[in-house]
């Protein structure tokens, strides 16, 4: 990752990190270490969830990879949740999650 790429994706780990505590009142923070081979995502303090940040110029392609990326990282993690915070241009997020994410978490609401 480019210097200016890592910088982009830093800025917008801590502008999900404040998103979350601003809506949720939960103190996460930004993880650091990204890349490991025991990596659990992004952002920590989300109790049972594992989150990736995204903030790619190819939307479709982090919608592609990401979300399996942050599976993945929930395994490691061992916990039963996991979502990929994608940033499109002009600075709008959405919520991404694979089917088997979005039905664990509604799973849990029954």
């Amino acid at each position: 990752m480019t210097n200016s790429s890592k910088q982009k994706g830093d800025r917008a780990e801590l502008e999900v990190q404040n998103l979350l505590r601003d809506h949720l009142g939960i103190p996460c923070r930004r993880a650091l270490g990204a890349g490991r081979q025991d990596d659990i995502g992004d952002i920590h303090g989300i109790p049972n969830t594992v989150l990736q940040v995204a903030n790619w110029k190819n939307v479709t392609a982090a919608l592609r990879y990401k979300p399996d990326e942050a599976e993945r990282q929930r395994q490691v993690a061992n916990v039963d949740f996991a979502a990929t915070f994608l940033r499109l241009r002009g600075g709008v997020w959405r919520v991404a999650l694979t089917p088997e994410q979005y039905f664990a978490m509604w799973r849990e609401t029954l």
